[in-house]
């Protein structure tokens, strides 16, 4: 671990660059450039609440306000669908400088996620931007606001952890299984749907006990709630949900260690 540590930080320009290189790429031929990072997430809200605010957005049962509510899940399921799909794919696309030069590998699936983070951090202005709005309006939809939004950076840090973890699981298993980039984008569908995004549980009227036992396995589920539970509800967080999803992210980190570390010296043999 202490080597690996020495590793990372003697090659932590390399990593800037990637980042500020896979940031610039991402908008480079588009208009607006990196102007979508704001109002790609505000139109997909608008047309999210649209279709879907007549149906679950007038419970008051875990919903203060539909469309902040929303926005906290889509944004989070975002950056963690965005960030293990680029990580997934970050050692194939980089096989040509992986054959010709000595760079640690994981930096690249770490790269890849932690570029995706900084557009996240920028698409978190959208939510401001509706806060403040509902703030002025005020009423029953107002988020309530309290001093627990100050503890908003723990599920976010909890989330990042788990992309940096997943990732690295994928980026394994998609230099010997390329098909794992065709099922995983079936599975970030399956994983929207179960994850309370446009709707919440307590709305359901879920009767099914294992039904409600399997979203609530979910990480994103306790991770979207921890969010809420800051951001909308000005809660304290439920240990619960803070304790499952964190050990679920070690693990999970654990595990993509382990994995990448037995594993990488084949990659050039197969990418």
């Amino acid at each position: 671990m202490k080597k690996y540590l020495k590793n990372f930080y003697k090659y932590r320009f390399l990593l800037y660059e990637i980042i500020r290189k896979n940031v610039k790429l991402q908008y480079r031929d588009s208009v607006l450039g990196i102007f979508w990072t704001f109002l790609q997430p505000l139109l997909t809200t608008l047309v999210l609440v649209f279709i879907f605010g007549n149906v679950f957005g007038k419970s008051n049962k875990g919903v203060v306000n539909y469309p902040i509510y929303l926005l906290c899940g889509r944004l989070l399921f975002e950056f963690y669908s965005q960030s293990t799909k680029r990580a997934m794919r970050s050692i194939r696309n980089s096989a040509s400088v992986i054959k010709k030069v000595y760079v640690p590998k994981y930096i690249y699936p770490i790269a890849n996620v932690m570029s995706t983070f900084v557009t996240f951090a920028i698409s978190l202005s959208v939510l401001l931007v509706f806060i403040v709005i509902y703030l002025i309006k005020g009423g029953e939809t107002a988020p309530h606001i309290t001093w627990y939004l100050l503890l908003t950076p723990v599920p976010i840090i909890i989330l990042f952890m788990l992309a940096i973890g997943v990732g690295l699981i994928l980026s394994t298993l998609n230099v010997f299984f390329k098909d794992v980039d065709y099922l995983y984008e079936v599975f970030c569908l399956l994983l929207f749907y179960m994850t309370p995004i446009v709707y919440s549980v307590e709305a359901l009227k879920i009767t099914n006990k294992a039904f409600k036992l399997v979203l609530m396995a979910n990480p994103m589920y306790s991770i979207t709630e921890m969010f809420r539970d800051c951001v909308l509800r000005g809660q304290l967080i439920n240990p619960h949900h803070l304790l499952y999803a964190l050990g679920f992210a070690i693990v999970t980190i654990v595990v993509g260690g382990i994995m990448f570390y037995k594993k990488q010296d084949k990659f050039i043999l197969h990418i």
